[in-house]
């Protein structure tokens, strides 16, 4: 029963002003005609400046991503991790993203290619269009004059030169070195930078040194002669491998005068050494130590250091705690580090387990290729993938990728323009045969032509570019 004032009170509100209450009929329908009620909705964007990559799949919208225009307000790091198994895009993404930065006159790229077929490496058209000549480091080329880059260039500090010296001998050796060895190498550094000044210092006068050491070294440790001969005896064979050895050749001499490193581009193909061998990462230590004191500078350029195969530093404690510091070191300085791996599980379950989550951690831009299923949930486990991204992973198709920038998860479908393609795809006729290559042109005709709208929306977007090149990064 409804109180005597309330009945009264509705009462006179109808009289006065009608009805007030209306009643709705139920209605009848179907999913597919109530999805029409609830508009279809996509998580936001990026913003509109910086580098277009493609477009998000689900709402049909251009993606733009930019690290450098997200730092400090998107992305509390420009650094940047590229997973995926081969043949799904990988290296398609980082030419076209380092072709379209380029437009950009405040940037500079450097890339370490680890990769390639026909004796050149996989970048090697990209630096032929742009007017530039790899630095191809290769021990039977550099018997004839080839490429060299001395570690202990006077470039690099001499702090840089023994930190880089302990780095090259711990990942030949496996194992960190001892207070003696490490003594030794002091020592015979010390004297070397302090007595050759008449010309660059080479690894082979720190070889002599820890063979026949002086005994004032001995005599301030009040040691024998001996026993510091023997303490840096494994040290100079070690570094022997790199002065008459497999790796002889390429740092055992003065650098190679006339590596631009104004250029806007700089490509260290490494396509002549073995990914598999240890010489792998000894040679990124040193081109990594080398690049922070020679090519980083304050000059309020924005930097990207692109690295294909990079478990081969990821996967090294020495290597990994280089790199670190780097990139905690040009974080202030504009530097975006960019890592392109197959399988997280390559870096995370090896002997670099700790330097790579930390790694990984400075990654706030995580991109996602075709895995498998198993390969997909370890991954979304170890950088924190929403359950719907992960289980869409294993359903990817060639060139469509999650991308999951500090916690912005969409899924983007990279596109290629007509200028770029021929760039881009570099190993066609190692993968095709006649047969596929008919069919292969018919798929690939349908594709241009279901993509030609879109593409010509990127071309549109790089004209803009090359319209207003400056950065407006401060």
């Amino acid at each position: 029963m409804r109180d005597p004032l309330s009945a009264a009170t509705d009462a006179f509100t109808g009289f006065l002003f009608g009805k007030v209450e209306t009643t709705r009929l139920p209605v009848r329908t179907s999913t597919g005609q109530a999805q029409a009620v609830y508009l279809p909705t996509a998580a936001p964007g990026l913003g509109d400046s910086g580098v277009i990559i493609g477009r998000e799949v689900y709402s049909g919208k251009g993606y733009i991503y930019d690290p450098f225009q997200l730092y400090g307000q998107q992305l509390p790091a420009p650094h940047w991790l590229v997973l995926g198994e081969s043949g799904n895009g990988k290296s398609a993404l980082e030419k076209t993203y380092v072709l379209r930065q380029l437009r950009f006159r405040d940037r500079q790229v450097v890339v370490l290619d680890a990769q390639g077929e026909d004796g050149v490496g996989e970048w090697n058209l990209i630096a032929e269009e742009l007017g530039i000549t790899p630095i191809r480091l290769d021990p039977t080329a550099a018997l004839d004059m080839g490429i060299r880059l001395n570690p202990l260039d006077p470039a690099i500090t001499t702090t840089g030169q023994l930190a880089l010296l302990r780095t090259i001998i711990e990942v030949a050796m496996g194992h960190g070195l001892d207070e003696r060895s490490g003594f030794a190498l002091k020592v015979a550094h010390a004297y070397v930078n302090e007595t050759i000044v008449e010309r660059q210092p080479v690894l082979m006068d720190i070889v002599e040194q820890l063979r026949h050491p002086e005994p004032e070294s001995a005599e301030a440790m009040n040691v024998a002669i001996d026993d510091v001969r023997a303490w840096g005896l494994d040290v100079a064979l070690v570094l022997d491998r790199l002065v008459d050895g497999d790796l002889r050749g390429m740092f055992d001499g003065p650098t190679t005068v006339g590596i631009d490193l104004d250029a806007p581009l700089i490509v260290f193909d490494l396509s002549h050494i073995d990914r598999n061998s240890i010489a792998m990462p000894i040679l990124m230590a040193i081109v990594g130590v080398w690049l922070e004191h020679t090519w980083i500078r304050p000059d309020r350029k924005k930097r990207i250091f692109l690295v294909e195969e990079a478990w081969h530093i990821i996967n090294s404690p020495f290597v990994a705690q280089l790199f670190q510091r780097l990139l905690k070191f040009g974080r202030r300085l504009g530097l975006s580090f960019v890592a392109v791996v197959h399988h997280l599980s390559d870096v995370v379950d090896g002997a670099a387990a700790k330097e790579a989550a930390a790694i990984l951690k400075m990654a706030s831009t995580r991109t996602i290729y075709a895995q498998k299923a198993d390969e997909a949930r370890a991954t979304g486990r170890v950088i924190g993938l929403p359950r719907w991204a992960v289980e869409i992973i294993p359903t990817l198709t060639p060139g469509i990728a999650v991308w999951d920038v500090n916690g912005n998860v969409q899924v983007v479908k990279h596109l290629i323009t007509e200028t770029e393609r021929p760039l881009v795809f570099t190993d066609r006729a190692m993968t095709e045969s006649s047969a596929d290559h008919l069919a292969g042109d018919a798929l690939r005709a349908a594709e241009l032509e279901a993509e030609e709208r879109a593409a010509a929306f990127v071309e549109q977007h790089l004209a803009d570019l090359d319209g207003s090149s400056e950065s407006t990064v401060a």
